[in-house]
């Protein structure tokens, strides 16, 4: 069961070197934290330092539980990690997760032939600000449309990854922009593909999985974060080099956050969608930005170079 952020309890300090309390979404854009838990790479590589596991479900409830202390790390989309740091909360991306691996579908029944078709239509987003609520606003402006809250004619309605399969099924809304597995598993409850990965935004090179880290508990405990770290490449490697062991750790871990089980057709594509690395492609971020700016989430752009530090994941993988 997902865990709102604010019924989690943040009585143990931020600074605590006996754990490390690291966030991760039942997504495979979060495949890295997926794998490096359900294999245990992190807990390998910490050591006597405990790894404590909180599943979420979106970046509104990872940046409510950094600003309550109640989480020292987390893999979250850029969007709100970008959105926490203007608003002065204590973190920093130390390293890139995943590049794409999200789609726009349509429900069966909601036969469109583009994007242009969304006019008058509801379209779920994981939440306000995400990483897909900005893509599918740049969608919506590259094809002459507005979301509703900017005085056009596109409903845009927070939902829960996990939860697009039951607002398809009770016809809640007409289509979602959705991270992956889930695109995936609705395709194949009948949902249409209206635009693919790499049609989102700049040809599916484009970050939206970072892995962040509170920076004060990086200042008390820099090793156990060169742990944490250590088994993130760990687990990018695994899934890079085996595809089959990647997607039967994926839908393990998916299953015991949601209790939902993924065959392995849906899962195979949706790793096909996503590019699991480490890198981040800092032009598209600072694009993205700006992009979050224009779309009104932030009055600002962060200072590059102050948001992301990616000097200990480099030493890491010379």
């Amino acid at each position: 069961m997902l865990l709102p952020a604010l019924l989690l309890s943040a009585s143990a300090s931020a600074q605590d070197s006996s754990t490390l309390r690291l966030a991760v979404f039942p997504n495979v854009t979060h495949a890295a934290g997926l794998v490096g838990i359900q294999r245990g790479l992190f807990q390998s590589e910490l050591g006597k330092t405990k790894l404590v596991v909180r599943p979420f479900a979106n970046g509104s409830q990872v940046n409510e539980a950094f600003a309550a202390g109640a989480i020292d790390a987390a893999y979250v989309g850029p969007g709100p990690a970008i959105n926490a740091f203007l608003r002065g909360l204590p973190i920093q991306v130390y390293a890139g997760a995943a590049n794409a691996g999200a789609v726009l579908v349509t429900r069966g029944d909601v036969k469109l032939s583009s994007v242009k078709g969304l006019s008058g239509k509801s379209v779920a987003v994981p939440t306000r600000g995400s990483t897909q609520d900005i893509s599918l606003r740049h969608l919506l402006h590259e094809n002459g449309l507005k979301a509703t809250d900017e005085g056009g004619t596109v409903t845009v309605v927070p939902i829960d990854p996990a939860n697009v399969p039951a607002a398809f099924a009770s016809k809640q809304v007409d289509a979602a922009i959705v991270q992956e597995p889930w695109g995936a598993y609705v395709q194949a409850q009948g949902a249409r593909l209206l635009v693919n990965e790499k049609g989102i935004w700049n040809g599916g090179d484009y970050t939206t999985t970072v892995l962040v880290v509170n920076t004060d508990y990086a200042k008390k405990n820099p090793d156990a974060v060169k742990a944490l770290l250590r088994g993130h490449v760990a687990a990018i490697n695994f899934i890079n080099t085996n595809n089959a062991g990647a997607q039967l750790a994926i839908g393990r871990q998916i299953a015991a956050f949601t209790g939902t089980k993924t065959d392995t057709a849906v899962l195979f594509r949706a790793l096909a969608r996503t590019r699991v690395t480490w890198s981040i492609n800092l032009k598209t971020l600072a694009e993205y930005a700006q992009l979050n700016k224009e779309a009104g989430f932030a009055r600002d752009v962060p200072d590059l170079n102050k948001f992301v530090d990616l000097s200990l994941l480099n030493s890491l993988t010379k």
